[in-house]
């Protein structure tokens, strides 16, 4: 009832879903939940993965990945959630791979892409907030000058991801400054950073309300080669909105995934606690709660499946971007009130960090205001969708 619905999927797909099953079974709840209360990262599931092909999945085949489309993806970040996992280190390297894989240098492809098809490299991070540039990510400052046969970078970073983990890092960067800009879109620049042996590089964690590996940034001196650019110099914007859609179809997975799992936690629980000489769950106040976000699940799940379609079946970009941003929308709302129902269905012991739940309840947070919020999804459906004016 609450896995990932099988109905209409193709075989290769059932392999994969059930393939996540397993592994989820032997990474347990116990495990996640060490790695929370120990702050660390997920390095022997995210090996196991490798070794299961999973790194590779959406990497061409003529790099040795799977290549599969969002459509897979999706399904797999669905079910590690769905599971009690967490599926961001391989949200990044997915939708990262998309990027790469269309735009980098035939260099860097026959360098990198084997790799992380194998599961010997990660490449899970994505370095473009900055301090004073969030959502508003034309304003970044971090520069890119040429020299040589290269670039050198100085700059800020902050809210990076999983940089302690990581073999490979995409670094936006200004290689013409905003003031110089004819469009504010224009000037900016994608890198391939190694980390490996990097210098001018400086991280600091920081810690947030959950487990997420999170980082500040300090660049001075960076040198990159020509080669690791990603596409044309000052066009990285527009790679940028180009995997916009695939990013927002897969959070609105991992939300979904969360809203199934909080949903079983919440039936689970509603029909074994007896409280007056009766289970919970035979109360609607308690019944009706549950029903109500599983009605609205079964709505984002099918927006969500619709959205990866179109984007796999290279539909224009503005109608899956009208898809997908709904999709991650009705995801993100759904798991938040997913989490909340759980809360109150178990009450105290929802409270206990050994049922679980207030893990997931942290962690499903960050998706109603990162990485993109709720107010600029609805901001880019108003403008982009229904034709109002731009608020911006």
């Amino acid at each position: 009832m609450f896995g990932v619905r099988k109905e209409g999927l193709s075989d290769e797909q059932r392999l994969i879903v059930s393939t996540i099953v397993e592994l989820s079974r032997k990474f347990g709840e116990d495990y996640w939940q060490r790695l929370d209360s120990e702050k660390k990262y997920p390095s022997e599931f995210v090996a196991e993965m490798g070794r299961l092909g999973m790194a590779g999945l959406t990497i061409p085949k003529e790099f040795g990945g799977a290549g599969y489309g969002v459509k897979e993806a999706s399904l797999v970040l669905e079910e590690i959630n769905s599971g009690g996992g967490n599926a961001q280190p391989f949200h990044g390297q997915y939708y990262l791979s998309f990027m790469v894989s269309k735009f980098a240098s035939q260099h860097s492809k026959e360098k990198y892409l084997p790799g992380l098809a194998s599961g010997k490299l990660k490449m899970q991070t994505f370095a473009l907030t900055e301090p004073e540039a969030g959502s508003e990510s034309t304003k970044i400052k971090t520069s890119a000058e040429k020299r040589g046969d290269g670039y050198v970078i100085k700059g800020h970073k902050v809210f990076i991801s999983r940089l302690e983990h990581t073999d490979l890092v995409v670094l936006a960067a200004r290689t013409t400054p905003y003031r110089s800009a004819q469009k504010k879109t224009d000037g900016i620049s994608l890198f391939l950073v190694e980390l490996k042996g990097v210098k001018g590089f400086e991280m600091h964690r920081i810690e947030t309300m959950f487990n997420s590996q999170t980082y500040e940034v300090f660049i001075d001196g960076l040198e990159i080669p020509r080669e690791n650019l990603i596409g044309e110099e000052g066009r990285g914007f527009g790679y940028i909105l180009d995997v916009l859609n695939p990013e927002r179809i897969l959070l609105a997975s991992e939300c979904i995934g969360d809203a199934r799992w909080f949903v079983q936690k919440s039936v689970e629980y509603a029909k074994s606690r007896v409280v007056f000489d009766k289970a919970i769950g035979s109360n609607q106040g308690v019944q009706f709660p549950i029903a109500d976000v599983y009605a609205k699940l079964l709505a984002a799940e099918k927006v969500r499946w619709a959205a990866a379609e179109m984007y796999d079946a290279g539909a224009d970009e503005r109608s899956v971007g009208e898809l997908a941003n709904t999709s991650k929308y009705l995801a993100s709302e759904c798991s938040w009130q997913a989490a909340n129902v759980a809360m109150d269905v178990y009450g105290g012991a929802g409270m206990a960090v050994s049922n679980h739940v207030e893990r997931k309840f942290r962690e499903t947070r960050l998706y109603r205001v990162a990485p993109v919020s709720q107010n600029l999804v609805l901001a880019y459906i108003a403008h982009s969708v229904l034709g109002l004016p731009r608020s911006y």
